[in-house]
């Protein structure tokens, strides 16, 4: 069974639908940025954008935009991974009900709270009433909803399939998270996170959605060939894990041009990327993206974004080289490692159509 990535739309920090970031990518030096945002009226309507909270009309405007590119207007199945759900509205939804002592409570705030309502959202929209289902595992939340689809593929239950990746972050939840040291303090620069010596990261939003298909089309950006997740795996679990998925589709390591990782600039999370791949890819090339795009719950999604685009124009641009391996190549084979607080791990394999 094939699977291929058809097209990808994002919404984040960087310019929203399309891939400057791959040649320009807008610098930040603020530790917090949110996601700019399209013209949303283009794809919703205004009467009904101005009942939505960002993440929803983020998750729309993307999900329209990638069925009007492809031209699958009714996927086989929407699946989404989301890290913290609709937590704008969550949070108007907590302060009415304290500043209200629980009376006229909006359910407009309710309804948009919870965490599937972004699945179900793009369903109603898209009139699609096929398999919908939507994954709340914090870091690897996107990587679960992707494993959920390749197996639908492999199952013969589906043909095509959207995948998303969803997370806002508020201005109250930043601060949240920036109490227990999420965040950088004072300014961000590209050498700060790539030194990674202190902790915190760069906060980012992320908003990508994924339109995946069984049959190869003619501007179809690469294939998934496999992905597995882990539980707190040992190095040699890792390595045998890799070997197996490489030996399914007649691979070995020495076939993988590079690995994108999800170093971010956070001493603790850096160290155990530095750590794997000093034991199991000395000699690759070594991505990043965190550094223009942010840290987030679902910023696995994308880091696949990236891969995937790399893979389609040939070409690996120096800015999202965090460290070079022993030979200059074409990227064919790119491995996506990611790893959440050292107990989530998870490894998505991805290669050119030419394979």
């Amino acid at each position: 069974m094939s699977i291929y990535i058809h097209s990808t739309a994002h919404i984040s920090n960087q310019e929203p639908f399309v891939d400057k970031w791959f040649t320009k990518p807008i610098i930040y030096n603020e530790r917090y940025v949110r996601s700019i945002e399209p013209d949303f009226s283009i794809y919703i309507p205004p009467a009904v954008s101005r009942r939505m909270g960002k993440i929803l009309k983020r998750a729309l405007a993307t999900s329209l935009y990638i069925t009007q590119k492809t031209k699958i207007e009714k996927p086989d199945a929407i699946i989404t991974g989301t890290g913290l759900g609709c937590i704008e509205h969550t949070e108007k939804f907590i302060t009415t009900m304290l500043d209200n002592n629980e009376d006229f409570l909006s359910p407009t705030y309710f309804m948009q709270s919870t965490h599937n309502t972004i699945s179900s959202q793009i369903a109603l929209h898209l009139k699609c009433n096929s398999y919908n289902n939507t994954y709340c595992h914090r870091g690897t939340s996107f990587d679960s909803a992707l494993l959920d689809a390749y197996l639908q593929f492999e199952l013969g239950e589906i043909q095509t399939a959207m995948v998303n990746g969803h997370d806002e972050l508020t201005p109250d939840y930043f601060l949240l998270l920036d109490k227990i040291g999420y965040w950088k303090q004072g300014e961000i620069s590209e050498q700060i996170l790539r030194t990674g010596n202190t902790q915190g990261s760069f906060a980012g939003e992320c908003s990508i959605c994924f339109m995946l298909g069984n049959s190869l089309k003619p501007n179809s950006l690469c294939q998934l060939k496999g992905i597995e997740l882990m539980y707190q795996p040992s190095k040699e679990q890792l390595l045998q894990t890799i070997n197996n998925m490489l030996q399914v589709h007649n691979l070995t390591i020495n076939d993988i041009d590079a690995i994108v990782t999800g170093i971010s600039g956070d001493r603790e999370n850096d160290n155990i990327y530095k750590d794997m791949y000093s034991f199991l890819f000395p000699r690759k090339h070594i991505i990043w993206y965190k550094h223009i795009f942010g840290e987030s719950y679902t910023a696995s999604g994308l880091g696949t974004y990236v891969a995937a685009t790399i893979l389609h124009k040939a070409s690996l641009p120096e800015h999202l080289v965090y460290s070079y391996g022993s030979a200059s190549v074409i990227p064919k084979n790119i491995l996506l490692y990611n790893h959440f607080q050292n107990k989530d791990h998870s490894l998505i394999l991805l290669s050119s159509c030419s394979n």
